[in-house]
């Protein structure tokens, strides 16, 4: 059953919790030294949190349908950018820390009809009440991650937002961030925690559907590799997060399949 707005809201408002839980004891120079995400600092993992919050506030009018939609045009959004970018590693997170914070409470305080009516185009889709904090989530629940593994090398995604998030990679990620390499590729990729079956193949894009099984997936075409992981593991690959250092042991993969994965998925 396709959960609703509210668990998604749950979920949101759990990694703002564990994002503020991880930056309140840092120290100044912690937050301004390095996160997982490359040419970032803590602090710049902060403010883009904190700005992508603030523009989400200003379009959450234009969904619900309150506002006209250049209320919250584009060009509004690079004088929001430049702000955020001018402050001090301190204040980005700091008030990064604040802005998010807004954001989760503005959602919940929604009613059950606000929640129904919302619908925001966005890459030629009609995002709904749940498709505009999957959006959200997904990336706050990995940036979130980009903090926590420079404190933590083992640290994981946290598994209700994994729940909710997994089914996006086949729904949205992997059609929209996958890079077909040059020669075509598939691959049978099995899931646990949640479990999920797939059978990715690339070609002109980059397709991830449920298995049909071994007789539907045919011979034509490459060999079908062979691949196992936790979907938490899985999820970060969609995201350009799963490097060697960062790979599980209980991911089960050719390592030639793992380094041709990697390369079709290599983030943002």
């Amino acid at each position: 059953m396709e959960s609703g707005p509210r668990e998604w809201i749950a979920v949101l408002r759990n990694s703002h919790e564990r994002l503020l839980g991880l930056v309140g004891p840092l120290s100044p120079e912690q937050i301004s030294g390095p996160s997982y995400c490359k040419d970032w600092t803590i602090a710049q993992v902060l403010s883009h949190l904190g700005s992508g919050a603030e523009i989400a506030m200003m379009m959450l009018p234009v969904a619900l349908g309150q506002a006209a939609p250049e209320s919250a045009s584009r060009e509004m959004f690079q004088p929001v950018w430049d702000r955020w970018n001018a402050m001090s590693p301190d204040n980005q997170a700091a008030a990064g820390l604040v802005a998010d914070a807004q954001y989760v409470s503005m959602l919940d305080q929604l009613s059950d009809e606000e929640l129904a009516s919302i619908s925001l185009p966005f890459l030629g889709l009609n995002l709904d009440a749940v498709g505009l904090i999957r959006l959200r989530l997904g990336e706050h629940a990995m940036h979130t991650w980009d903090v926590a593994v420079k404190l933590d090398p083992a640290a994981v995604v946290s598994p209700d937002a994994v729940d909710l998030l997994i089914d996006n990679v086949s729904r949205f990620l992997a059609p929209r961030l996958g890079k077909s390499p040059e020669q075509p590729f598939r691959a049978h990729i099995r899931t646990t925690e949640p479990a999920r079956d797939y059978l990715l193949a690339t070609s002109d894009v980059v397709s991830l559907d449920d298995w049909p099984g071994a007789e539907a997936a045919g011979t034509d075409g490459p060999e079908i590799a062979e691949v196992t992981m936790p979907a938490e593991a899985f999820l970060r690959l969609a995201y350009g997060r799963l490097d060697a250092d960062h790979t599980p042991a209980s991911v089960i993969a050719k390592p030639t399949d793992l380094d041709t994965l990697r390369a079709i998925f290599p983030g943002f």
